[in-house]
């Protein structure tokens, strides 16, 4: 199915999805969106100082055509208007000496809901709530000991929020710390004094854009995360997730569960034409905050282009659109990680295919100086003994030539 096609499909399911699918977005939704944002940010910090250094890029904005699809649910009744979501990041670091990377990561998140769809402007009705999320900090890392920390602060500013919400203020003290090495990294954020999440991840998974296989028995390794909070909407909570490659860094299984409750949270099946993930298909199922029946369990999917995402009940989309559910959703959006002059998506194990040929065009030279006529030993990685025989003399025997 070629884009054409898909964006064809999509404008005709996008007729069929009227009121009669579409939930209305809570308030309490909205009210904790600020925790969301910044817990998010957090995590795409995480994927992308997996290397500790190269660089990202990434541009978004969510669109909703119709006014209907996300309306307001308050004490007054329902409201039509719009989720919106707009984001962009950026990610640099330079080598200031042998193995040494500094870095400087800039993130920022403007969403919320207004009664008018906009891109800068909005229109700040009595039921708006618009709320921006910064994040910045500075990174190093020692590439021989695959080592890597960084840190920064969040802010937060509330632009507006009506009167049906909670009193909400800005706040610039929010800070997190970040340390990899190897496998592994930790994550913590703060408030002041107190701290309000940690993340430990294991990314046990061979990467080849990271210096790792790309095939074998290591490429099928879980990458394991465990999510504590501190607060939030339930108190004290615990979320573990895991990731599995099914089929040659092609087909994933995701699967997370929320703790002490111990309960099914979501899953995923995501299937990569290519590992470089420039183009993804997703299954999804999320349990939502309804204990019994059907209605608890919410199924949809997702068509993730370069530059176009398409989704129908994703679970992505269900928690960062303060849980729309029946919406059609299209994100117009940009996203680019590079390494060593490779170019991949975020959390992708592998480059683009044609950066794929030239990595391996690389290591093959490691391997074999074509100028010289000379091939390494495998074994050694060094160039094989040679003899130069110069001068060498030889007899015939006597019956040889004629007997001359």
């Amino acid at each position: 199915m070629n884009l054409r096609n898909i964006l064809k499909t999509f404008a005709c399911l996008l007729l069929l999805s009227g009121p009669a699918l579409a939930d209305a977005v809570s308030v309490d939704a909205l009210a904790s969106g600020g925790a969301t944002m910044r817990d998010n940010q957090l995590r795409e910090i995480r994927d992308v100082l997996r290397g500790g250094r190269g660089g990202y890029v990434d541009l978004g904005f969510n669109y909703i055509p119709a006014v209907t699809q996300t309306p307001l649910k308050s004490e007054y009744g329902e409201h039509d208007g719009f989720a919106f979501r707009h984001h962009m990041a950026g990610f640099a670091a330079g080598e200031v000496k042998r193995n040494h990377y500094l870095g400087f990561l800039l993130w920022l998140e403007r969403s919320g809901w207004d009664g008018e769809d906009f891109l800068l402007f909005p229109r700040y009705s009595d039921f708006s709530a618009v709320r921006s999320v910064t994040t910045w900090g500075l990174s190093y890392t020692f590439a021989p000991m695959d080592l890597t920390f960084a840190g920064g602060m969040q802010h937060q500013n509330v632009e507006y929020v009506g009167d049906i919400y909670p009193d909400e203020n800005d706040s610039l003290l929010y800070s997190w710390a970040h340390l990899r090495w190897g496998h592994t990294s930790v994550q913590g954020s703060f408030h002041r004094s107190d701290w309000r999440s940690l993340r430990i991840s294991m990314d046990l998974e061979s990467r080849a854009v990271y210096g790792g296989r790309s095939s074998g028995i290591t490429t099928y390794l879980p990458n394991i995360e465990v999510a504590l909070y501190n607060g939030g909407d339930n108190g004290d909570s615990v979320r573990v997730s895991w990731e599995q490659n099914l089929i040659a860094q092609r087909l994933y299984g995701e699967v997370s569960f929320d703790f002490p409750s111990r309960e099914f949270h979501s899953a995923a099946l995501k299937y990569y034409p290519d590992p470089s993930r420039m183009i993804g298909f997703e299954a999804t199922c999320l349990r939502r905050n309804v204990r019994s029946g059907a209605a608890a369990l919410l199924w949809g999917g997702a068509v993730d282009l370069l530059f176009l995402r398409l989704a129908y009940n994703s679970s992505y989309e269900y928690e960062h659109l303060y849980r729309a559910k029946g919406t059609f959703i299209a994100e117009f959006k940009f996203s680019l990680a590079t390494i060593d002059d490779f170019l991949f998506a975020r959390g992708a194990p592998k480059s683009a295919p044609m950066e794929t040929m030239k990595l391996q065009k690389k290591n093959k030279d490691n391997w074999q100086k074509d100028d010289g006529k000379i091939h390494l030993d495998q074994a050694t990685g060094a160039a094989p003994k040679t003899l130069d025989a110069t001068g060498i003399r030889y007899e015939k025997s006597g019956n040889a030539g004629g007997g001359k």
